[in-house]
Formats: structure tokens, C-alpha cells, sequence
């Protein structure tokens, strides 16, 4: 099997994910995705017709972001025709699936040449939102029964209690992530991926991250008022069925403690992202050189009721076929979906905190389901070059009860 090489990652700047606040908001998705995708091949002077698929993650396929958004950015972007285009959907996890996608068909031997990435528009979800959930749908009651599944806010409040993490442990891992960001914009570590975005008529919308708070304090996020206990025993449907009822369906004598709110949760922002990856004869002998290569990549699933505890059991699969062991692993992203994912995965694995997250997370940058997952290859990818490290693992968890995983070796 040969390998599959990285050979360049960019992104958007994350918008705040709110018509009318954030400087993304208006744009078509298309937009963005046609933005990383026609930089990308700019910065490395790609002959598109080669490109042999764009797969991008998108969580939300309906509104503007249904109709296969990977293909119709390829196309916005100025691609040959021949270029084809897919877009999947693995939830927050999304983004990191499209990478693996793009490594497994080189490695395979399929293709040659593809770009893995994602985008999300998460301030048109208010739009678009469905009235129904696959998770509570009450027209489907034998899954509902089978595997019930509650909102990922309440999921992260119960894992809390569940594992005695309290809110001044969270909170501390979010004043973390906010302090590691702003030292890392202020110090340019985001550069090298960072593609600013322009309207149709070339003038600047945004070339810098616009959701990082780095005010914020303990005293600040102390005051803040759990978001998801009165989101909790909000009646969905007419049997009275609640978020918490379905967490207690399962574990009926949890008491769960409200912890999480806006200051340790992820950011609802819109991004881009874009991975090009290629096969070690397309590459030589094209003159690409190789930023890393795919190590190791594999998904893991966990309980879906709690949803979000896949990242430990997906870490230590993804070693193990890697034949590694955590101590081998330089640097970790796993993404902050809520503070205890990250926090959870520290604790639970005993790792070194100053190779977690080294550059801030989600709760400070934001989580653009989709594309989140191909972001943080790229972080990844920067941040090895630039310690002049060898080896990084990246994870996130997953609606579902999933976790895809990656390991990434420089070359």
C-alpha cells in the first residue's frame, strides 16, 4: 500500500455564527468552500483537471448547504470540469473524515491527487433547521428506545457528573483555551493556513479569527449561568419526553449537575477548510513536497446516549494500528467540543497538558462542524513544523457516540 503525502492545508478565519454580528454570516457556503479550494490550488499551482475528487465534510446538508457543496465550490472555484466532488456527513467529526477519505482512496491506489476538507455556515442553521431529530424523532420509537440520544449540552453536563468534573475544573480549561489562542494569533502561529475571504467584488470581508474573547477571566466565566438545565426539560413531543429523560432512560439514577454554558462550550462560528493530499509518484513528479504523511486513521463509536466520550477509545485504536504509544505522540488536538470532552480526554489518557491544545480550541476559536476536523489537521500540521516535532494525533467526538482519529507523521 503506498502512502498518502500532505502536502498543504489552509482555512478561513472562523466567523462569529450569527446573522447580522458575524462578517461571514451573508455569505453563500459555496463561497467559502470555493475560497480554500481555489487557494489551495493557487499556492501550489494545481493543474485541476489532475485533482481527482474534492470531498468536503458538511454536517447540515439542507438550504444552501445541500446539492453536494464539495463539487459546487470546486466548480465556483474555478476547477476543471473533470474534477469531481463528493460531501459527506459524520457530524462534528466530519471534517476529519474527509481527510482519512482522501488518504485511504491514494492509498488504495485509486486516485492520485485529492483535496479533503469541509465547510459549515453555522449562522444560517436557524433557517434551515429541521423540526424533527433522527435522535428524538417521535415517529421512529425503536431507535429512540433502542439507543436514546439527548443534546450534546446535557451529554457534556452528564459525562461531568458521571466522572466528577467540576465547574471550576471547566472552566479553567476554557480560560486555558482563550489565553493559548490570543498568544498564538498575536504571535502569527495561525499565518501559514490563514486565507482571507473577499466578496464577489474583491473587497475584504475577513482575514482574521473573530470569535477569540481574550478578556475573558475566571471571575467572568464563574458568573455565567449553566445554558442547558432549563434546555433540559424542554418538553419535545406530546408524551412529555425531555433531553434529560432520554440521558435517564439510560441512567436512571444520574442527578446530573449543570456546568457548561457559553464561555466553555465551542463557538458557533462559519469556516472553511481545505487538505491536499497526493500520492508519492504524483508528487515527485509534479515537484510537491511532502509537509507530512497519513500515519495511522481509524473511527471508533461509544455510547450514543452520551455521545461524546468516543475520543479516549478512538485515540487508543488509532495508536494501535500506528503501532505507537501515546508517549510517541509530540503534540494532540482534540477538539473542545465542551470543556469535559477536553478535559475527560486529559485525565483519562494522563497526558501532558502543555501537548494538548497547545494553540487554544474551539471554546475560543470555534467549531464549524464540518470543516472543524480538516482546521485542526492543518493547526496540527503548522504547530509540528513549527516546534520541530515529528508526530500528531487529532480527534473529536461525534454526534452519534463517534469518534474519527488521525495521525499525522511530518516528513
Amino acid at each position: 500500500m503506498q502512502e498518502a503525502w500532505i502536502i498543504d492545508a489552509c482555512r478561513t478565519p472562523r466567523g462569529i455564527g450569527k446573522k447580522g454580528k458575524g462578517a461571514l454570516a451573508d455569505q453563500h457556503p459555496q463561497h467559502l468552500g470555493a475560497t480554500v479550494l481555489k487557494a489551495i490550488a493557487e499556492r501550489n499551482q494545481l493543474e485541476t483537471a489532475d485533482v481527482d475528487d474534492v470531498i468536503f465534510g458538511t454536517s447540515s446538508q439542507r438550504g444552501q448547504q445541500g446539492c453536494d457543496l464539495a463539487r459546487m465550490a470546486a466548480l465556483q472555484a474555478g476547477f476543471d470540469v473533470r474534477s469531481s466532488g463528493m460531501t459527506l456527513d459524520r457530524f462534528c467529526g466530519s471534517g476529519i473524515t474527509s481527510v482519512n477519505l482522501s488518504a485511504m482512496s491514494i492509498m488504495s491506489g485509486t486516485e492520485d491527487l485529492v483535496i479533503g476538507g469541509g465547510a459549515e455556515m453555522m449562522s444560517t442553521y436557524g433557517d434551515v433547521a429541521s423540526s424533527r431529530s433522527p435522535f428524538i424523532d417521535s415517529d421512529n420509537i425503536a431507535l429512540r428506545e433502542m439507543h436514546p440520544q439527548s443534546h450534546q449540552g446535557v451529554c457534556a453536563d452528564a459525562i461531568a457528573t458521571i466522572e466528577e468534573i467540576d465547574r471550576s475544573s471547566v472552566d479553567a480549561l476554557a480560560l486555558e483555551s482563550q489565553q493559548k489562542a490570543a498568544h498564538a494569533i498575536k504571535n502569527g502561529y495561525f499565518d501559514r493556513s490563514l486565507i482571507p475571504v473577499y466578496d464577489w467584488d474583491g473587497s475584504l470581508i475577513l482575514d482574521a479569527e473573530e470569535f477569540p474573547r481574550p478578556q475573558t477571566t475566571l471571575q467572568g466565566l464563574s458568573e455565567l449561568k449553566p445554558s442547558f438545565e432549563p434546555l433540559a426539560d424542554y418538553p419535545l413531543d406530546e408524551s412529555g419526553t425531555t433531553f434529560r429523560s432520554l440521558v435517564l432512560k439510560k441512567y436512571p439514577e444520574l442527578k446530573i449537575n449543570h456546568i457548561h454554558h457559553a464561555g466553555n462550550s465551542s463557538g458557533v462560528v462559519d469556516g472553511a477548510a481545505a487538505v491536499l493530499l497526493a500520492s508519492p509518484d504524483y508528487a515527485r513528479s509534479h515537484g510537491m513536497k511532502p509537509r507530512a504523511k497519513i500515519r495511522a486513521m481509524c473511527n471508533m463509536g461509544d455510547c450514543p446516549t452520551l455521545m461524546l466520550n468516543a475520543p479516549v477509545p478512538s485515540t487508543k485504536k488509532v495508536l494501535k494500528k500506528a503501532g505507537l504509544s501515546l508517549k510517541d505522540i509530540d503534540l494532540f488536538e482534540i477538539n473542545e467540543a465542551f470543556a469535559v470532552v477536553a478535559e475527560k480526554f486529559i485525565r483519562d489518557l494522563d497526558l501532558d497538558r502543555t501537548k494538548v491544545n497547545v494553540n487554544g480550541g474551539a471554546i475560543a476559536l470555534g467549531h464549524p462542524i464540518g470543516a472543524t476536523g480538516s482546521i485542526l489537521v492543518g493547526t496540527m500540521l503548522d504547530e509540528l513544523e513549527r516546534q520541530d516535532k515529528s508526530l500528531g494525533l487529532v480527534t473529536m467526538c461525534a454526534a452519534g457516540g463517534m469518534a474519527p482519529a488521525i495521525i499525522i507523521e511530518r516528513e
